[in-house]
């Protein structure tokens, strides 16, 4: 018995010591649009941070943020929630279809997920698909990445160390991928970078399998391009990186 009191004494001990990593619980939300002919079909599934924590704020009010500016079409309507940017999006739809006799519905669909948590680091992604009349609607990807000990949104620039320095790694990494020669502009097999100059993406996020960068349509290329996505493993960019990213042993 005494062993089993000194082994449990111990152990409470040694888990004060240091400070814990933040340990998040999440819980599936899904929000849909009101059903009827005239309404456009409005899907969204994400998940939710549950508790009273810091990072647990942040983390839901940038969910919220971000599908707030996908869905917003209605300038009348001062979206503060998601179902507010429901109705703004179903509004944005109904107002065409009065105005021009739409009859070609609209269309959203946006899915989340945690697609990395570790160590300090938190990284969510959201896919949506958005139609609002037109050839085709838009596909886009958006990583949200957090700093769980300081309980923030991190945005881009602060993942490394020295981001010049990433920008100029990452466009080896994509002229390698893509085939681009190196002594070519970086534009010569058919990319649409700014003033042929190579940039990084506006989505970058942890995942399993290393720090991906996600290229959007009509970001560097045309839409029928689709998606380009650039995976780097983390023991390659292990150096460049400011935060703490590795996972749990």
């Amino acid at each position: 018995m005494k062993t089993r009191w000194l082994s449990l004494i111990l152990a409470l001990i040694l888990s004060g010591c240091g400070e814990e990593e933040p340990q998040l619980t999440f819980a599936p939300v899904s929000y849909s649009g009101e059903q009827c002919v005239q309404c456009p079909k409005i899907s969204v599934n994400i998940p939710e941070a549950l508790g009273k924590t810091k990072i647990v704020t942040a983390v839901n009010t940038a969910l919220t943020e971000e599908i707030i500016y996908l869905l917003t079409f209605d300038d009348s309507v001062e979206a503060t929630t998601i179902d507010e940017a429901i109705t703004s999006f179903k509004n944005g739809f109904l107002e065409l279809k009065n105005k021009f006799n739409e009859t070609i519905g609209w269309e959203a669909k946006i899915d989340g997920k945690v697609v990395y948590d570790e160590a300090d680091i938190l990284t969510l992604k959201l896919d949506s698909y958005i139609y609002t009349g037109g050839a085709h609607g838009y596909g886009a990807s958006t990583f949200l990445n957090f700093d769980k000990q300081k309980g923030i949104e991190l945005e881009n620039d602060e993942l490394f160390k020295n981001v010049v320095n990433f920008q100029k790694f990452a466009e080896i990494k994509f002229r390698e991928k893509e085939g681009i020669p190196k002594d070519k502009p970086i534009n010569s097999t058919g990319y649409m970078f700014e003033d042929e100059i190579f940039k990084l993406p506006e989505t970058m996020g942890f995942t399993k399998d290393g720090l991906q960068l996600i290229y959007n349509r009509y970001e560097v290329a045309s839409y029928s391009d689709g998606i380009i996505e650039l995976t780097l493993p983390y023991d390659e960019v292990d150096t460049y990186l400011a935060v703490d990213y590795r996972e749990k042993s």
